[in-house]
């Protein structure tokens, strides 16, 4: 059985979905799964819905009706029948978020956010399956929320592998093409759940590990794995062939081509994954493998902006110490802080911590009752590897460094 997975930006419209039925056409489809991400800036439109619900309920039904409205139109070039029973699916779904918005009665943001968000993923899948049995492709819808289970950490939850492998062993038939969603699940109140920003390749990693897969295939706007993201660096260059390690180390810290979990259950079973652009489907793009460990051999670049690097010292200038960084972690934990850095010195400890919850205000506020603080926002992180000078001096030459960090093959800089 083979895995495709396609996000966002690859069915970001009814040109895009036809595209997706044709790469099907030319590939072993019949026995296959199709992991889909929510259509183009859907997952976006739905953040804000979910903000308006909290913050400004004036703009709530304006903002789910552009959603309705994008949604609509992708369905009357797709179909030109309008008694098709696709547009009585997507109008099901509107319903069904319009119904969960008026009886909801939890103020807890992340799991409103899970509840809301996920019908993104809803309404992709509904509509694809419906387009490629209309154009003549079989295809059998599936409800990952039925499969895949997590805790109840909303936003970003932690699978259940046992029950997940178990379900999808049990429930996926592989002797037909399949279409299901990524980076959404349910918890044990079957409550919707998702695996984090961006989580929908793990969601293809998933299957691809519980079904045995022959591969997985992501389809993105990119030739494959580039050594730098095209959107911030000039002439990128394609990574023909990297290893499972390199490619987790480049994704743990913070290559956007792969989700930083999706190459643990690949790599388990020595499952293939193939990066390719569906603007070129036949070009060649990259394998992740065992074997090669990059080719070619050049620096890697990965950017990670908008963080806030931390600078804690001892009220009393004594020695930073084991027990110092437990109780600083304990506090970054508390609050949610993704790390991304880490360094420390006899009297001193610097961190560089991305605010995904919004919470940096109260960590300051905790840490400043035990420690002297000092708060740098809003900054850059820069890492290269297999780095050499001409690398760094690139970087370096357009900003203001504050802190650089390095080992044999990996330099981090945080700029200004």
């Amino acid at each position: 059985m083979k895995i495709y997975k396609f996000g966002g930006a690859s069915i970001k419209d009814a040109n895009a979905i036809e595209n997706l039925f044709k790469i099907l056409q030319k590939r072993d489809y019949e026995k296959a799964l199709v992991v889909v991400s929510a259509i183009g800036k859907t997952t976006n439109a739905l953040e804000l819905v979910v903000r308006n619900y909290f913050e400004n309920k004036n703009e709530l039904q304006y903002s789910i009706n552009r959603v309705v409205s994008f949604h609509n139109e992708i369905l009357l070039k797709l179909f030109i029948n309008e008694n098709h029973e696709i547009y009585n699916d997507v109008k099901t779904i509107f319903e069904n978020l319009k119904g969960f918005l008026n009886r909801n009665k939890s103020p807890d943001y992340s799991f409103v956010y899970d509840q809301i968000v996920s019908n993104g993923e809803l309404l992709s899948t509904k509509i694809i399956n419906a387009y490629l049995n209309y154009k003549g492709i079989a295809s059998n819808w599936v409800d990952s929320r039925d499969l895949i289970k997590t805790d109840s950490n909303y936003r970003d939850s932690d699978l259940i592998w046992n029950i997940t492998q178990k379900n999808i062993s049990n429930q996926i038939d592989k002797r037909i093409l399949n279409i299901t969603q990524g980076f959404i699940a349910s918890d044990e109140n079957n409550f919707n759940t998702t695996l984090g920003r961006e989580g929908s390749d793990y969601s293809a990693a998933i299957y691809a590990y519980c079904l045995n897969a022959d591969s997985l295939t992501i389809w993105k706007d990119v030739s494959g794995f580039l050594n730098a993201d095209p959107k911030v660096f000039e002439n990128p260059i394609l990574l023909e062939c990297i290893s499972y390690e390199e490619a987790i180390e480049l994704a743990f810290y913070g290559a956007t081509v792969i989700h930083p979990k999706t190459l643990q259950p690949l790599q388990k079973k020595e499952i293939p994954l193939y990066v390719k652009s569906f603007l070129n489907p036949d070009a060649q793009g990259t394998k992740v493998s065992r074997g090669i460990k990059i080719k070619p051999e050049i620096p890697c670049f990965i950017v990670k902006r908008n963080l806030h690097l931390l600078k804690l010292s001892s009220l009393d200038f004594s020695f930073i110490v084991e027990e110092n960084i437990s109780e600083i972690f304990q506090v970054l934990h508390k609050n949610k802080m993704k790390v991304d850095l880490i360094q420390n010195s006899a009297i001193s400890f610097s961190v560089c911590v991305y605010d995904k919850f919004n919470r940096l205000d109260e960590l300051l506020s905790n840490l400043k009752a035990v420690f002297k603080v000092e708060c740098i926002e809003n900054v850059n992180l820069f890492t290269i590897r297999h780095f050499n000078q001409r690398s760094c001096d690139e970087i370096l030459k357009n900003n203001e460094l504050i802190l650089e960090q390095r080992t044999e093959d990996v330099i981090q800089l945080v700029v200004k």
